[in-house]
């Protein structure tokens, strides 16, 4: 090649490579076989009783040959380094990747340092998620704590009143803001965020959408939880999957801790599918059914629809 006509590929290659990548799917029907199945370490511990150990949970996935884990933050039992990396170096023997890790904060708050502690959470989480070798964190919108129970909340089918003085429009000023302090360390980490359909803000397409956009960050996107639209869920899915980069697909064996759903899951795939979404299903099972056997059969439907999708 040329001097002249290399400098001036390489100019050309190097102003590519310093604008900013944002994930987008190409519909493409021929494309299922790359998802990729996985579960979430939640499946196997709803909060009740001792926490289940993340080892037997990565030891249970390699078992089912699946592909990936999304931790749940709150089932860790350390924060230390040393703990971070036996369980990274768990899951890398067992051909396992570590996909998401699912944490819990809220942004919904007009206290400024209510707000600060949820930030600072964030973004030590992020931190942690980059030394374990996490890709994506799970964020929620957070919601008005107007109904304090978490079991009321779901017996009122995850709606609750505005703060008595606030608006609506509030609560999403607080949460991008929230958000876009957060942004600069999952860049600076290498960690996606991906904002969960999680009660509060996000109970809705429109309250997902709304804040993907004027955030307006290509490490903000969206996470699907397939079974936190509690009514006609397929049409919101759908409004929701051209920025989803992660799934969470909610099984009910043994029937719901807070509630089930019948979800059509062939239905859903397709979604997915035609859309042409690449990433990985990580299966939330959320029954009374015992955890090994209740994700098992969650393993087997999800992999048959999977399968059946061409």
């Amino acid at each position: 090649m040329e001097r002249r006509g290399f400098l001036k590929n390489s100019i050309f290659a190097g102003a590519a490579a310093a604008t900013p990548v944002t994930l987008q799917h190409t519909p493409d029907k021929g494309s299922a076989s790359r998802m990729k199945l996985g579960v979430s370490s939640y499946s196997y511990w709803h909060f009740k009783g001792d926490k289940f150990p993340l080892e037997k949970v990565i030891d249970h996935t390699a078992e089912l040959g699946l592909d990936g884990v999304d931790i749940l933050h709150r089932q860790m039992e350390s924060e230390d380094n040393a703990y971070l990396q036996r369980i990274k170096k768990h899951a890398f023997v067992n051909g396992i990747a570590l996909t998401c890790l699912s944490i819990h904060q809220g942004f919904v708050t007009p206290d400024k340092d209510e707000l600060k502690k949820n930030v600072d959470h964030t973004n030590k989480c992020i931190e942690l998620a980059a030394k374990m070798g996490i890709p994506c964190m799970r964020l929620n919108t957070g919601r008005w704590n107007t109904i304090k129970s978490f079991d009321e909340l779901m017996k009122n089918r995850g709606v609750e009143p505005i703060l008595p003085g606030y608006t609506e429009d509030d609560g999403f000023k607080w949460c991008v803001d929230g958000i876009r302090q957060c942004l600069k360390t999952a860049e600076d980490n290498g960690v996606l965020l991906a904002l969960e359909n999680h009660w509060g803000l996000g109970s809705t397409p429109e309250g997902m959408l709304r804040l993907h956009k004027e955030v307006n960050s290509p490490w903000l996107q969206l996470l699907m939880d397939t079974g936190n639209f509690l009514e006609d869920p397929y049409d919101k899915l759908r409004k929701i999957v051209p920025h989803t980069c992660f799934v969470q697909a909610k099984t009910y064996y043994g029937g719901g801790e807070w509630y089930s759903l019948d979800l059509d899951y062939t239905r859903i795939m397709e979604i997915l599918h035609n859309f042409g979404y690449h990433g990985y299903v990580s299966i939330e099972f959320e029954g009374k059914e015992e955890a090994y056997s209740g994700v098992k059969r969650s393993v087997q439907m999800l992999r048959k629809v999977m399968n059946s999708l061409s």
